[in-house]
């Protein structure tokens, strides 16, 4: 199997993961249901994940590729606002409107499952090396630079902030006007860190 297709395959995973926690809740649910569901083997199961709670992370790290692969992009003439009003979206392009729900939905269930939460915030740390890296080439400061590193957190602070709040507000279902929405909270936000340029 090539990595493309694992790959492929943990996602899948973790789309019956999150439908089954959505359903039955983290703790009723075990690596053995998801396994079944996704149609794989247990063995198979626990060779992706250490455990079950890992599960949410193939979806968790679309969403978190998405703003990453986005900022990368970031043009030198305009200010990060701009690009990401024109450029951003929560996950990257060819996701279905059932993996934006599907990720929401990870969200939502972070706000009462430690596990969850805890594989939610941990990506989001990993993702701060990268934003990080933009920011140093920007400013042609060091990457390991507090300045950098600060703000670095306050753009990962602004986007957990940011989904967190679409998420809730998207529980009875997301429309595109609410992901644009999204977009334009996340521009405001960073307005107000004034030397992100």
């Amino acid at each position: 199997m090539s990595d493309e297709q694992r790959q492929q395959q943990r996602l899948e995973i973790s789309r019956h993961a999150v439908r089954l926690f959505a359903e039955q809740g983290v703790a009723n649910t075990s690596g053995e249901q998801i396994a079944q569901a996704a149609g794989v083997s247990e063995r198979t199961f626990w060779r992706y994940f250490p455990h079950k709670e890992a599960c949410v992370e193939p979806l968790l790290t679309k969403m978190v590729g998405a703003f990453c692969e986005v900022l990368r992009a970031w043009p030198a003439e305009l200010e990060l606002i701009d690009h990401l009003r024109a450029a951003y979206s929560p996950l990257l392009d060819g996701a279905t409107d059932e993996d934006i729900e599907a990720v929401l939905e990870v969200v939502r269930l972070t706000q009462n499952e430690p596990a969850l939460r805890a594989a939610y915030l941990t990506l989001r740390e990993r993702a701060e090396h990268t934003l990080a890296e933009v920011l140093a080439g920007r400013t042609g400061l060091p990457q390991d630079a507090i300045e950098i590193r600060v703000q670095a957190a306050a753009v990962s602070a602004v986007l957990k902030v940011a989904t967190d709040d679409v998420a809730r507000s998207t529980s009875k279902g997301v429309t595109r006007d609410m992901l644009e929405l999204h977009r334009e909270q996340i521009a405001d936000a960073l307005r107000g860190l004034s030397r992100l340029r």
